[in-house]
């Protein structure tokens, strides 16, 4: 039987959201020495309890504001819980936003390294699979370019080609493979279904029904922060829509 390679216990995540309309930096330090401040508790995630096994693909579906990105980065250890438990099992690599974990002043060769090391590999690895990532990146001579001058999509190919290349034990995808043209939307998603085969875990966000049930093992709809319904695809997209 699989070993549990995710397993969150009663997850509360709160953020606590200034109410009042302050427009400077200034404004702000003055009403917070007087004790004005007025803030509002907003809750991202509600009693969140769930496992992942190794090799599983769990899909996350829900409206936007659900809390699926919050998840994500509560799993991945962005953010800390408010309350409950989390504990992961492995290298994770999260792809949930454009540029996380690049200088924008580097070169794409350069952020390459960059990246990896933030994931935890060597230079020597980094070194040995430097081609691959490059070809597979298709970012041709712009490699050399400092990524401030990327487009969204080609910063997605950079990112995606770093993490998965490297094979993490742990893959947390957040609206990735809708970025970029249709031809390497397909590589990635080509790229992704290796990945599950050769047993990574992936967790993945996605707006669209259609890649969800064709690459989930599970799904979990999220609504106002709770699990509503945790289950197979079919069954869960069904109730979904």
């Amino acid at each position: 039987m699989s070993r549990t390679v995710i397993e969150l216990t009663d997850v509360t995540m709160r953020f606590r959201m200034n109410s009042d309309k302050i427009l400077s930096l200034k404004e702000f330090v003055t009403t917070a020495l007087r004790g004005k401040l007025d803030y509002q508790e907003f809750t991202a995630l509600d009693h969140v309890s769930l496992q992942v096994k190794k090799g599983e693909t769990l899909g996350l579906i829900g409206r936007n504001g659900a809390g699926k990105s919050t998840l994500l980065k509560v799993i991945s250890g962005i953010l800390k819980p408010t309350a409950g438990s989390v504990q992961c099992q492995g290298t994770i690599a999260p792809m949930l936003e454009l540029g996380s974990g690049f200088d924008m002043d580097l070169t794409g060769r350069e952020n390459i390294f960059l990246n990896g090391a933030i994931l935890g590999y060597s230079e020597a690895f980094l070194n040995a699979k430097y081609d691959e990532i490059a070809a597979f990146s298709e970012l041709g001579n712009f490699i050399e370019t400092p990524i401030r001058n990327y487009s969204s999509g080609m910063l997605a190919r950079l990112a995606f080609s770093v993490t998965t290349v490297v094979q993490p034990e742990v893959l947390i995808v957040d609206e990735i493979l809708s970025v970029g043209d249709a031809a390497f939307q397909e590589k990635s998603r080509r790229r992704m279904m290796e990945l599950m085969g050769g047993g990574t875990t992936v967790l993945f966000v996605s707006h669209s029904l259609e890649q969800i049930r064709e690459m989930c093992s599970r799904v979990a709809w999220l609504e106002q922060g709770r699990v509503k319904m945790i289950g197979a695809p079919a069954a869960v997209c069904s109730a979904y829509v």
